[in-house]
């Protein structure tokens, strides 16, 4: 009798790690799936920058140290090694501060406001902006269910053997959460 009870615990204690670890791979999955999105986004307004920097240039020859911050800044978020989802959150925040600075050079040439190809970047750059504030929101909503599924019973007690793995936030440094003006007509 004893043996049974026994064999029935370890079945139950089976099928539940296999449950468990069934919905560490999924949360995984929704987690890489999610990122995935955000690195599209991202390559897509990295192939955008130089045209915005060229453009730029043309009109404010002298911002010189802007133009080589905003390059060096994509240079470096485009080496972050695939997978270094933190490293990658970091180099964002940098970009997304020198980008700032290129924005601000528009309010100083009216020229620059005023060409069309300069507004047909910032169009550009509005779309995948808002693209990407879509994909971290799903992201984040992502990383909050595989965290949250991990720290919780009974999942909590199989993770370290499972190899359950915690996911950063994506969440803006403090100087990015001012409000973005991209439009400047």
């Amino acid at each position: 009798m004893g043996t049974y009870i026994l064999l029935g615990l370890v079945v139950v204690v089976g099928f539940l790690m296999i449950s468990i670890f069934n919905k560490f791979a999924k949360n995984r999955n929704l987690v890489q799936d999610a990122w995935a999105n955000i690195d599209v986004a991202l390559k897509r307004r990295y192939d955008l920058i130089p045209n915005l920097v060229e453009t730029v240039k043309g009109y404010a020859k002298h911002e010189k140290s802007t133009f080589e911050d905003v390059v060096n800044a994509r240079n470096l978020a485009m080496q972050v090694p695939d997978g270094d989802i933190a490293g990658q959150i970091k180099a964002e925040n940098q970009l997304q501060q020198t980008l700032r600075s290129i924005f601000a050079l528009a309010e100083d040439y009216p020229d620059l406001k005023a060409n069309e190809n300069f507004k047909d970047l910032q169009d550009k750059l509005n779309i995948i902006e808002e693209n990407l504030e879509r994909s971290r929101r799903y992201y984040n909503g992502s990383v909050r269910e595989n965290n949250t599924y991990g720290e919780t019973f009974p999942a909590v007690l199989f993770a370290s053997m499972l190899k359950y793995e915690r996911f950063d936030f994506f969440e803006t440094d403090e100087a990015s959460r001012e409000n973005v003006k991209v439009d400047f007509s």
